[in-house]
């Protein structure tokens, strides 16, 4: 496989890099300052709308828009993976650039699918960072590994739908900048089971909509973002809200997810490379037992495994981005599989390695290595968990050698 990406693509890597060096990573400790002082946890820190507006003045801003020249940047997935992983080195450095999700999600959706109305409605503001948003399928009483287990119900009501149910894990809703959420449910029960689903438009504010209580992750409630458990009660929103066709929320869905998980990977790829970095520089400052930790045997091959690691993971995730570019996401199905399956636990198990380099210090707040591996663990149930990727995976592998 030979990458090849545009000048363009190199000028922007190399801007964003410089970027993170100046700005993002000096922000994190007046970014993690705010959420532990501040009356309200769920408040934003100001540093990252500050970082926001700096990004969007430099033109560094909604780059991960592959095919929508007009909203984005323009890049394809192949040019935009290198600076997701960029971004992904710090907790704050994909929203400094609007490039977080779940809004990249939402957005690429809402492009692809929505009208003009409800891309005038939501998509801009959105892309100007104006408000954020959130996409609730997770429920807590089926399996939503199997998104056709979901049980929240759309009901057609003349001019309006109808929906009724509970959804948790929803990324962003505590935020107070999230507006609007676009929620996936059961239009019709009785159709063919991949087309029973649709996804409609809820602004958070409806009547009937109720955030229940912050999800936590090992114990963090992940302010001031966070994830939510929602409950709506006969919600009432207009038709008009529907996002494509009735039974089109399965297969929107999977369209959304392709991209989104060759992002999550860099963005993991890049926590992991600065997990080596930080890694090396400890190893090299501490001494014990009469020599530094650089200079142990069991350190050294840490790291060598690590960096290995990495790089395999890199390649990869550039080979999928690539592929998904040369055709579509069913015809690179395979490879975001096998990403999926990879990136999460290279990233767990390298960052894990240099928590253990720091000693103590690596689970504490005095660097990003907690936030970082209980991202990666995130990230091995997110957009589907290990199992899923790996039973489908297992099934192709064997139709295409045992015919």
């Amino acid at each position: 496989m030979s990458i090849s990406v545009s000048a363009r693509a190199e000028e922007l890597r190399a801007r964003v890099e410089a970027f993170m060096n100046e700005h993002v990573y000096a922000a994190e400790e007046a970014y993690k300052a705010h959420t532990e002082t501040a009356d309200d946890r769920w408040s934003i820190p100001p540093i990252i709308e500050e970082l926001k507006a700096k990004a969007k003045a430099e033109g560094l801003w909604n780059l991960f828009l592959a095919e929508f020249n007009d909203y984005g940047a323009g890049l394809s997935n192949l040019e935009y993976a290198p600076l997701a992983e960029i971004m992904g080195r710090s907790p704050i450095g994909a929203e400094a650039f609007n490039c977080s999700a779940p809004d990249t999600g939402n957005m690429e959706v809402l492009a692809r699918y929505g009208t003009e109305e409800q891309k005038q409605k939501w998509l801009i503001p959105l892309l100007e960072g104006e408000i954020r948003s959130a996409f609730a399928m997770t429920e807590p009483a089926v399996a939503s590994s199997d998104a056709t287990n979901i049980q929240c119900s759309i009901k057609r009501d003349g001019d309006d739908y109808v929906i009724n149910g509970r959804k948790w894990w929803i990324s962003g809703a505590p935020d107070p900048r999230c507006k609007i959420m676009i929620v996936m449910g059961k239009t019709n029960p009785d159709a063919p089971r991949h087309q029973q689903q649709s996804q409609i438009l809820v602004p958070k504010d409806t009547p009937g909509v109720t955030i229940l209580r912050p999800m936590k992750v090992f114990g963090s409630d992940d302010a001031p973002h966070g994830h939510a458990e929602v409950l709506f009660e006969n919600v009432r929103v207009p038709t008009s809200n529907l996002i494509g066709q009735e039974g089109e929320g399965f297969a929107i869905a999977q369209g959304r997810l392709g991209p989104g998980r060759i992002h999550h990977c860099m963005r993991l790829i890049g926590c992991a490379q600065r997990a080596i970095e930080l890694m090396c520089q400890r190893v090299e400052s501490r001494v014990a037992f009469g020599k530094k930790l650089s200079e142990q045997g069991s350190i050294r091959e840490d790291i060598a495994k690590s960096i290995c690691e990495v790089e395999q993971a890199r390649l990869l995730t550039l080979k999928a981005a690539d592929k998904m570019d040369k055709g579509s996401y069913k015809d690179a199905k395979d490879i975001i599989a096998m990403i999926k399956i990879v990136a999460p636990n290279m990233a767990q198990t390298v960052i894990d390695r240099a928590m253990q380099a720091h000693g103590a210090m690596g689970l504490s707040q005095d660097t990003f290595l907690a936030e970082a591996f209980a991202y990666a663990r995130t990230v091995r149930l997110a957009d589907g968990p290990d199992q899923v990727h790996m039973n489908s995976l297992g099934k192709q592998i064997i139709q295409r050698y045992a015919g």
